[in-house]
């Protein structure tokens, strides 16, 4: 169990408790759940019961706004062979199940939509279910980790370029129509982690010579037209965007000027927009990883580069920030918000605690935070342990 709060700590997480406005919404409190990858859709990419489950023990432990775990656009063989997607109307029926248990227990919840790019292998049973080419931006292969579930262990395919970026933006619009049918409040954008829109943005996986590659504003084409396709879906002020400029994640990171002028421009234009939220990952070790002896991501101060550009969005921000971090960022008027990840897998229900000054679990399982750790699922029951079994007070 975790330490108890002293009675300082106490006042200061009281900022947390309070409403926040998003958009047309208001969300009960400040805890807000980022999008957390858990690759429990098995057998298939449809969500499950044990989903349902899952969410709705976090919406009942008092979160005020959910980011569901990413969900793909479009058939992909991804790194996580059971992970959700949202382009069938069998996905719209099953998400709908988690919508309704998690408003059930009076939380708001947006969809994270996501497009891995070429974080991909031809290999992967999902993707030659596809029919489709791995692509990408520009026929780079990401160096990076492993697909786990597959024979020998292969990193990502290099991709073939994507000759049509609009045909990708229409993947976005149509997944926004079905995250709405689905009972979505709002939808996500991911355009970080090495993924399809950051690719995009990022020089070091952009070569093009098109209208979507070279100059800054080429580079950041693509990902605007996506919020601007989703946003004619639910309205802008139920769109948000997350962005990772300081990330090395997948084998990204452009160096510190050309970051500041793409990640400046692209939150400038996204602004204007007038987006419910724009939340920027922090500078965190976990996302600088060493790939082929050489430290890749972009080091920099996201809220003292940035926060001057926000004139209609809200501010958020992401990357392993405590509750008490969390309050006093909030409470001093650096950020509108702060998102939780990993302290809502093992605490469902962490506002609950905060509010009834509870320790919080410290039990975290690393080795289930994807399902089996071999990557093998012999008996579906297995699924629970690290996702549904983490003790609530």
């Amino acid at each position: 169990m975790g330490p108890t709060l002293s009675t300082p700590e106490t006042s200061l997480l009281s900022t947390l408790l309070t409403p926040l406005k998003l958009g047309p919404l208001t969300l009960r409190n400040k805890f807000m759940m980022s999008a957390l990858t858990r690759d429990r859709c098995y057998p298939t990419n449809v969500p499950t019961e044990m989903m349902v489950e899952y969410y709705r023990q976090r919406a009942k432990g008092g979160v005020g706004l959910i980011i569901s775990e990413g969900a793909l656009i479009e058939r992909q063989g991804t790194e996580w062979p059971h992970a959700p997607g949202i382009w069938s109307d069998d996905h719209v029926l099953a998400w709908k199940k988690i919508t309704e248990a998690v408003h059930e227990e009076g939380t708001c919840m947006y969809a994270q939509l996501w497009h891995v790019g070429r974080v991909r292998h031809h290999d992967a049973p999902e993707q030659i279910a596809s029919g489709m080419p791995v692509s990408a931006p520009s026929p780079i292969a990401a160096r990076f980790g492993k697909f786990r579930f597959l024979p020998g262990e292969p990193p990502c395919s290099t991709p073939i370029e994507i000759q049509d970026p609009l045909k990708f933006v229409d993947l976005y619009r149509q997944a926004a129509l079905k995250a709405k049918e689905a009972g979505f409040d709002g939808v996500e954008i991911h355009a970080g982690g090495g993924y399809l829109i950051h690719t995009f943005l990022d020089s070091t996986s952009n070569y093009r010579k098109d209208e979507y590659g070279g100059s800054v504003r080429n580079r950041c084409r693509f990902g605007l037209e996506v919020l601007e396709v989703v946003s004619e879906i639910f309205g802008a002020n139920r769109v948000g965007v997350k962005l990772t400029p300081c990330s090395g994640h997948n084998d990204m990171g452009m160096s510190l000027n050309e970051t500041l002028d793409t990640y400046s421009y692209f939150i400038t234009e996204a602004d204007k927009l007038g987006l419910a939220y724009i939340a920027l990952v922090r500078d965190i070790e976990l996302l600088s990883p060493v790939i082929d002896g050489m430290k890749r991501g972009t080091p920099h101060d996201v809220i003292l580069s940035y926060k001057p550009l926000f004139k209609n969005s809200l501010f958020f921000l992401n990357g392993d920030y405590n509750v008490i971090e969390a309050a006093d960022a909030i409470a001093s008027g650096r950020v509108h918000g702060v998102f939780f990840g990993r302290p809502f897998i093992n605490n469902p229900d962490l506002p609950n605690r905060i509010e009834r000054r509870i320790p919080l679990n410290t039990n975290l399982d690393i080795y289930t935070l994807y399902g089996p750790s071999d990557g093998v699922v012999k008996d579906i029951e297995i699924l629970r342990k690290g996702y549904t079994d983490y003790p609530v007070a």
